[in-house]
């Protein structure tokens, strides 16, 4: 029932950390869970129990007097053992799309403190492999969190800190770009551009990018798939424009293309096909 709270009531956030007992008993719910992550025997109403936690947690997270605490009480960390699974079955994947909800609605503060938590906790590779095999819509909310870690100059300077970095995450970028070629996906390929577009603010990544651009970025393979949204369109001419000046200008920080918020699921992601019944759960409007 309180997850339904979770669009009408304000004060959500601060009933569920400030009342006795309840984030323990939501962490209960979560950790009950893991003993069937690995080998994998998840059921789907275990799942739905599990992504009703999580949801609430999204709400503490998200909530700007909430979150701080959240953060320095480390419970960002409960979500990382759903990270880390690979298996295909629908209740694994719910569960990782809900739980990137919470890293989800910590990223989208653009709070430096968020920011180094998540590089220290090492997000960004949990993130690139999800962006590398998970469904569209995990990989649409994973790519999320990185360009919002990108957006913050700490994270940016985290990712072009070495060529290791910087190309790891290039080529992640690189391959969803040939994978959308074969399954287009707007909203997904909208973050993607956005991420290179930020990595063309540190001097370095930009000289990569001029060279190791995807050539579908370039030669127009994305128009009809940019038809119906302007603003993917914007940043990729954006990009585009950048890339064609001189290596040697160093550019200067665009406006926040995140600015329209985190992807959400459409009804009907949940275990079982639903969308984990009344619980709703999973990544929320972060509009």
């Amino acid at each position: 029932m309180l997850p339904k709270k979770r669009e009408t009531s304000n004060d959500l956030a601060l009933k569920l950390w400030y009342s006795f007992g309840t984030i323990a008993a939501l962490l209960q719910e979560i950790v009950s869970v893991y003993p069937a992550l690995s080998p994998p025997t998840l059921l789907a109403s275990a799942a739905t129990r599990a992504c009703n936690a999580l949801a609430l947690l999204q709400t503490v997270a998200a909530h700007p007097l909430t979150r701080t605490p959240f953060l320095k009480a480390r419970i960002p960390i409960f979500v990382f053992p759903f990270l880390n699974t690979t298996s295909e079955a629908k209740s694994f994947e719910h569960l990782r799309v809900t739980s990137l909800g919470v890293i989800g609605a910590l990223a989208k503060a653009e709070d430096t403190k968020v920011v180094k938590f998540l590089l220290k906790n090492e997000v960004i590779p949990l993130c690139l492999r999800i962006m590398g095999t998970g469904s569209e819509l995990s990989k649409t909310v994973a790519t999320f969190i990185v360009q919002k870690i990108m957006r913050d100059e700490v994270g940016l300077q985290h990712i072009c800190a070495t060529p290791e970095c910087f190309f790891q995450v290039a080529s992640v970028l690189a391959n969803m770009v040939i994978a959308l070629t074969e399954q287009p996906s707007t909203r997904l390929l909208k973050h993607v551009i956005c991420c290179y577009l930020r990595l063309t603010d540190d001097p370095r990544a930009y000289t990569a990018m001029q060279t190791h651009l995807p050539e579908a970025l370039r030669n127009g393979t994305f128009d009809n798939c940019l038809r119906d949204d302007p603003a993917a369109m914007h940043f990729l001419q954006q990009l585009l424009d950048k890339l064609a000046g001189p290596a040697s200008v160093v550019p200067r920080p665009g406006p926040d293309p995140a600015a329209g918020g985190a992807p959400h699921p459409a009804p009907g992601h949940g275990p079982g096909g639903s969308h984990g019944g009344p619980s709703q759960a999973g990544p929320s409007h972060m509009h």
